[in-house]
């Protein structure tokens, strides 16, 4: 195995955590601010107001997610399965 494979398949494992983790913290960073600017026209500054809406929504985004989320990491596996066979 050579720098380019190792290259590719470190790019690759990245790409794989961003499509796996991405969308599930884009939602939580959307409710948190959201959530802010509640707070800042309200003037309400409740500490725990922040971690249940978001846990909530990354619940159910992981529950809605969770079929893709599973299909790129099987789809990462196989790949990297194959290129451990072909090593030989």
């Amino acid at each position: 195995m050579n720098q380019s494979q190792i290259l590719d398949i470190s790019r690759e494992a990245i790409f794989v955590i961003l499509k796996i983790g991405g969308p599930a913290m884009i939602l939580a960073l959307i409710v948190g601010v959201s959530i802010s600017i509640f707070q800042a026209l309200t003037q309400i500054q409740e500490q725990t107001l922040t971690f249940m809406p978001k846990i909530i929504v990354i619940f159910l985004a992981m529950l809605v997610l969770l079929p893709f989320m599973l299909e790129t990491l099987t789809n990462f596996t196989h790949g990297l399965v194959d290129r451990i066979i072909s090593i030989q």
